[in-house]
């Protein structure tokens, strides 16, 4: 697999995983982190990573 399309697959599934917990994890409680900011951090980095498996792309 080429670097471009492994950096598109696993921002998909980080930028998923993050909107998951984002909208559907606000009432849970766990005693070490909250689950809505891990969820935006999540998003945050596999939308960065999505870009960067664009932008290696459309650079090849």
């Amino acid at each position: 697999m080429k670097r471009a399309s492994r950096n598109l697959l696993a921002g998909t599934a980080t930028l998923t995983a993050g909107l998951g917990l984002w909208l559907f994890a606000g009432s849970v409680d766990l005693p070490a982190v909250d689950p809505v900011k891990v969820g935006v951090v999540m998003t945050c980095v596999g939308g960065a990573e999505v870009l960067l498996g664009l932008y290696r792309a459309a650079r090849r």
